[in-house]
């Protein structure tokens, strides 16, 4: 409680600023009673004044007369107010104990009085006019600022109730400006607010410390200013969305003597600037996001990889869960499958992510459909944003608040849905947040469609290239034949690496690895030429040398008019079972590695030459005789050469790894793989390996014979003799017609091979590996050629009867000739030819 009302206030009041001095005079005019602050207001002592005419003592001469009148006229009963001249007293120490000359000016209030007996008197009241013009303007000003001010203007008592607010606030609140004196925050504000304020104030007026820009919630702005302040206030209690937000600054009010009055507050609506704030800072936010989605989506051209890119920068900086799914039939590739365009085809969860501890999560790599009426569909069927409320789909467990579904359309074909999910709690999605979605969406779609074409394209380069290439386990004479292919991974296109294995005449063996530079599709496809190629040109028994010159012009035209040149390089070896000899031609590639028996592995010293395709440049070859058991391996750059090495290091690692070569050729090529770097999926490994296993001299049989007719009955018993001491009864009797015919049409046709120079003569060899081969050599270059004789014709059956009685035949050229061959199965390998016998007939 406040002091009693005859107790003394404190120092402090109007008085202290004002300075009203009062005198009082008798009925003549003299003053008779003098204040001590008139004494201190007009520096005139009471002694020098009491008892004197006042007009004298207090008005200068040229005033007196008109003062006069008028205090006659106050003596009369008439109060009078006025403007008197006074003098100040002089400063301490400046002469002379008189006043200084009339610096001041009173405004004198002059009441006339009764006294006792009905004697007359006045007593006048003297107020420095200068402060009170001053404190007439502070108070205008002060009226300025509550009736007036755009700001609101608060004033709270030391006991924290309003003392007074200017009209702003009234508005604001509802009622009239009187309506607010006495009322506390909490009449205004929700109570978690209102007990911020209060602590403030209270904060303010203990310790003086300012308090500035603090932000608080206020109440509705559409709240009617007609409205009553309790119905303000109660709308601002119950925390009505939408309301104002205000800016107040706190601070102490004090006395001239410093005694604190209250605490003064100067609140703004900052409802707008927060909400342009808001939104700018959403909008950077947004811009923020969509540029590291820019930087971090798209990186690579894995699908899944894709999507999780999408989710690692959606979440949790956007929603708190979110997954992805792609229509199973894209990523199968079958686009035209019934139902895609309903939304309810059948998807493939390819990615989910979650900042939700306890989310529901549906496994990545599962397949699901949504129900035709479902939102989900509906997003998918119109390819636009829709916003589901939480509880709307029954797995979300209760702990969705709203989730965003988002089709992911890339151009005009919808590939799948990301849902972005809000926990329970969190701010629902907007309108702008549904925009930001779909921009996401579109970013990611495009990159997912793209690995989606990547793939496809992918997966069909990669099967035209294995379709390709030979089977897992090619066989050929002489040789032990182990292989491997890696492809590289999916993140990187198909090459044109391949190799071969191909059955020559006379059990000799191609060995091909070749590796066509660029990748895709193209690049498979021209694999594809070349190896074929290769093929052709090996069953024309061509030198190694030649077969990569063929090859060299070939690949130079496979541009055809789009005028593109595909490279190659190519390492051709051509082995020969019966010699243990192997010619190498090499077009750019890798050097082989050989390993013999006991020794060190080593990569052969082969001419380099020019990749294929380059033109113009001569192929050499390089013969070497191997043993039995010598280890020969071909590979393309793939197996030897990533990011991580360099091809000097991969290729020392590739020999060391061949030194453990006493194991089977198939664990030898695995350890091959295991020890080398070939995870690296940066490009195609092509890996052939053969081990040498010569045919043992009794499965030769040679023999020369002289260029004579004695020579085809001789030919026919050497045939004979031989398959018998090979247990091959079962084909003497076919061997022997078919060596009598080759032999007859090599001394007919042919000139006879010559021996160091010496008489004509005529080779002849048998081979027996996993096929019996006849060969009959000869001088003529000319090649034989199977034509039908007529019946006049008393030749031209002979290669006709070859064709029918054998598996396969065939010509080639050597050195000083040609030789002409036929193979036959061998029994319990396959059915023997049955010949026609009316198309034996009609060769005879």
């Amino acid at each position: 409680m406040g002091a009693p009302f005859w107790q003394s206030s404190a120092p402090g009041s109007i008085y202290d600023h004002i300075k009203v001095a009062s005198f009082a005079l008798d009925a003549e005019g003299h003053i008779e009673q003098w204040s001590a602050r008139a004494e201190e207001l007009l520096g005139i002592s009471a002694a020098e004044v009491l008892g004197c005419d006042a007009v004298e003592a207090l008005v200068p001469e040229e005033l007196r007369a008109d003062v006069g009148e008028k205090v006659a006229e106050i003596l009369d009963g008439r109060e009078w107010t006025g403007l008197l001249p006074y003098r100040r007293p002089a400063a301490p120490g400046a002469g002379g104990a008189g006043h200084s000359a009339a610096d001041g000016i009173a405004e004198l209030y002059v009441m006339p009085t009764t006294g006792a007996g009905g004697t007359r008197g006045a007593v006048c009241l003297a107020v420095d006019a200068y402060a009170l013009r001053r404190i007439e303007t502070d108070l205008a000003a002060s009226q300025a600022v509550f009736g007036q001010a755009p700001m609101g203007f608060l004033l709270f008592g030391s006991d924290l109730r309003l003392v007074r607010v200017n009209e702003r606030v009234a508005a604001a609140f509802g009622g009239t400006v009187a309506s607010h004196t006495g009322r506390t925050p909490r009449d205004y504000l929700p109570r978690a607010e209102a007990e911020r304020v209060t602590a403030a104030l209270r904060q303010v007026l203990d310790t003086g410390e300012p308090v500035t820009d603090m932000q608080i919630l206020g109440p509705t702005a559409e709240e009617p200013q007609t409205s009553s302040a309790a119905q303000a206030a109660q709308a601002a209690r119950e925390g009505q969305p939408g309301g104002l937000r205000w800016s107040i600054s706190l601070y102490r009010v004090h006395s001239r003597t410093g005694r604190p009055m209250g605490v003064a507050a100067v609140v703004s609506d900052v409802t707008r600037r927060r909400r342009a704030e808001s939104e700018a800072a959403s909008a950077r936010r947004n811009l923020a996001l969509l540029n590291e989605a820019g930087a971090r989506i798209g990186n690579s051209l894995d699908l899944e990889t894709t999507a999780r890119e999408l989710l690692g920068v959606t979440v949790p900086q956007f929603c708190d869960m979110a997954c992805v799914d792609v229509y199973q039939s894209l990523i199968d590739g079958d686009e035209g499958r019934p139902g895609l365009a309903d939304g309810s085809a059948e998807l493939r969860r390819v990615a989910f992510a979650s900042a939700v501890s306890d989310a529901p999560v549906t496994a990545v790599g599962s397949t699901h459909r949504f129900d035709f009426h479902s939102p989900h569909a509906a997003a998918l069927r119109t390819a636009q944003v829709r916003r589901v409320p939480g509880g709307v789909d029954e797995g979300d467990g209760g702990l969705v608040q709203t989730t965003l579904a988002v089709p992911l359309v890339a151009g005009d074909t919808v590939v799948g849905l990301v849902q972005f999910s809000r926990a329970r709690g969190s701010e629902d999605f907007g309108e702008r947040d549904a925009a930001l979605g779909a921009q996401l969406a579109a970013r990611a779609a495009v990159c997912i469609d793209n690995a989606r074409l990547y793939r496809r394209e992918h997966s069909r380069a990669l099967i035209l290239q294995r379709s390709l290439l030979p089977p897992g386990d090619p066989e050929a004479a002489g040789l032990d034949i182990a292989c491997r292919y890696l492809p590289g991974n999916t993140a990187t296109e198909v090459g044109g690496d391949w190799f071969d294995v191909i059955d020559l005449p006379g059990h000799r063996t191609a060995l091909v690895v070749g590796d066509v530079m660029g990748r895709g599709l193209r690049a498979a496809v021209a694999m594809g030429e070349l190896r074929t190629a290769v093929r052709t040109l090996a069953m024309l028994d061509l030198e190694p040398a030649e077969v990569l010159a063929a090859l060299d012009e070939i690949a130079g035209g496979l541009g055809g008019v789009s005028d593109e040149v595909y490279l190659a390089t190519c390492s051709y070896v051509v082995y020969d079972a019966v010699t243990r000899r192997c010619t190498f031609a090499n077009a750019g590639h890798l050097p082989p590695a050989v390993v013999e028996p006991g020794e060190p592995p080593l990569l052969l010293e082969v001419p380099t030459g020019m990749p294929l395709g380059v033109g113009g440049e001569p192929f050499e070859e390089v013969e070497v005789e191997l043993p039995d058991g010598a280890l020969l391996a071909l590979y393309t750059d793939g197996l030897v050469e990533s990011r991580d090495h360099g091809l000097d290091e991969g290729l020392e690692e590739f020999r060391k790894s061949l030194s453990d070569n006493a194991q089977p050729l198939e664990d030898v090529c695995d350890h091959v793989l295991d020890t080398l770097y070939t995870r690296h999926g940066e490009d195609d490994i092509a890996l052939l390996m053969a081990r040498i296993r010569g045919l043992p001299a009794d499965a030769v049989g040679d023999w020369r014979l002289p260029a004579e007719p004695r020579s085809v009955a001789l030919a026919r018993e050497h045939a004979r003799t031989q398959l018998a001491a090979w247990h091959l009864e079962p084909l003497i009797d076919t061997t022997e017609l078919l060596v009598s015919e080759l032999v007859t049409n090599a001394l007919r046709h042919g000139e006879g091979g010559r021996s160091g120079g010496g008489e004509p003569e005529i080779r002849l060899r048998l081979l027996l590996d996993r096929t019996l081969v006849c060969e009959v050599w000869d001088s003529n270059l000319v090649q034989p050629r199977r034509r039908r004789a007529r019946d006049t014709d008393e030749g031209g059956r002979g290669l006709q009867l070859v064709s029918m009685l054998s598996r396969n035949w065939g010509s080639r050229r050597t050195h000083r000739g040609k030789t002409v061959w036929y193979e036959l199965a061998l029994p319990g390998s396959g059915p023997l030819p049955e010949p026609d016998a009316e198309a034996l007939f009609s060769a005879f």
